[in-house]
C-alpha cells in the first residue's frame, strides 16, 4: 500500500467567487472542472483536474470563515494516516491546531493545522486510498513546487523534516532575505528530487503561508492569460535552477499563486 502520510496531495481554494475563479484557472492553466459527486447546487464544491486527474477544489469561503476575516486564498491538504493522532503528535511538536478533527461525510476524516510559525494546512485521511497520491514530474496544471514562507525558518525547516520525514536538499543563500532551504517530501536528497522550499516570511507577505506553483507551458503566454483574466503578476518571470521560468501572481479575487514552465514552450 502506497504511503501518502506525511505529503501535499490536494489543493483548495476558498474565493468570494467560484465561478469567476474557474473560469480564470480554467483558462490560465488549463483546469477542467466538475461539481462534487455530480452536485447540481447554487454553491457546490467544484472538483478541478489537470493531466493527470483531480487535484483539488474551488469553493465558496465558508459563512463563518468570512465572518473571521478570511479572504481568498489556497490551502494545502497533507495526507494522514490517523489525523486525530498526527494532530496530537504535530501539537506536541509545536504546532497548533485550528479546527479540530472531524468527518466530512463522504470524503474522509481532516483536521486544520497551523505549523510552529503560523502557517496553516489541512490534515486528511480519505475514505479510501484512491486520488490520495499525487503525481510524479510535471504534469499540466498539477502542483510541481511547495513553497513556504515561514513564519519561524528554523523551527518550521525542524518541524516539517522532523515529523513529517521531509529530507533536506541545498541550502541557497539569498542575502539580506536569509535562507532558502530544498525540502523533498519524498525522501530525495539531489536537486531533481526536491519537491519545495523554506524561506523566512518575507515583510511584504501579510502573514506566514503555504504559496503553491502550478504546471504551465510558455510562461509567457501563461503571464498574458493571468493579465488578460483580471489577475496580477507580483514577480516575474524569472530563471530558477534547472533552467524552469516562474512567476507569482493574485488572481482576480485576490488568493495568491504561482505558477512554473518554460520558455518557448508549446
Amino acid at each position: 500500500m502506497t504511503d501518502f502520510s506525511g505529503k501535499f496531495f490536494w489543493y483548495e481554494l476558498m474565493t468570494s467567487d467560484p465561478k469567476a475563479a474557474l473560469a480564470f484557472y480554467g483558462d490560465v492553466v488549463g483546469w477542467t472542472s466538475a461539481p462534487f459527486g455530480g452536485e447540481r447546487t447554487d454553491d457546490p464544491y467544484n472538483v478541478v483536474s489537470g493531466s493527470a486527474g483531480p487535484l483539488g477544489g474551488v469553493m465558496s469561503i465558508p459563512a463563518e470563515a468570512k465572518d473571521c476575516g478570511m479572504t481568498p486564498w489556497w490551502g494545502g491538504y497533507v495526507g494522514s494516516n490517523d489525523v486525530d493522532a498526527d494532530a496530537e503528535r504535530l501539537t506536541a511538536a509545536g504546532g497548533s491546531v485550528k479546527r479540530p478533527p472531524e468527518d466530512i461525510p463522504g470524503v474522509g476524516r481532516f483536521a486544520v493545522m497551523a505549523d510552529p510559525g503560523g502557517a496553516i494546512f489541512m490534515l486528511l485521511k480519505g475514505s479510501s486510498p484512491d486520488g490520495m497520491e499525487a503525481p510524479t514530474g510535471m504534469p499540466m496544471g498539477h502542483v510541481s513546487w511547495h513553497e513556504l514562507y515561514a513564519g519561524d525558518f528554523e523551527k518550521d525547516l525542524a518541524f516539517y523534516t522532523g515529523q513529517f520525514g521531509w529530507t533536506k536538499g541545498d541550502a541557497m543563500d539569498m542575502g539580506e532575505m536569509g535562507s532558502y532551504q530544498l525540502v523533498s517530501q519524498t525522501g530525495a536528497t539531489v536537486f531533481d528530487g526536491m519537491t519545495g522550499g523554506i524561506m523566512p516570511h518575507p515583510e511584504q507577505m501579510p502573514m506566514p503561508a503555504w504559496l503553491f506553483y502550478f504546471t504551465v507551458g510558455d510562461i509567457d503566454a501563461a503571464v498574458e492569460r493571468v493579465k488578460a483574466g483580471g489577475g496580477t503578476v507580483l514577480q516575474g518571470p524569472m530563471e530558477v535552477p534547472g533552467g524552469a521560468w516562474i512567476i507569482q501572481a493574485t488572481d482576480p479575487q485576490g488568493a495568491m499563486f504561482a505558477l512554473v514552465g518554460s520558455k518557448g514552450a508549446a
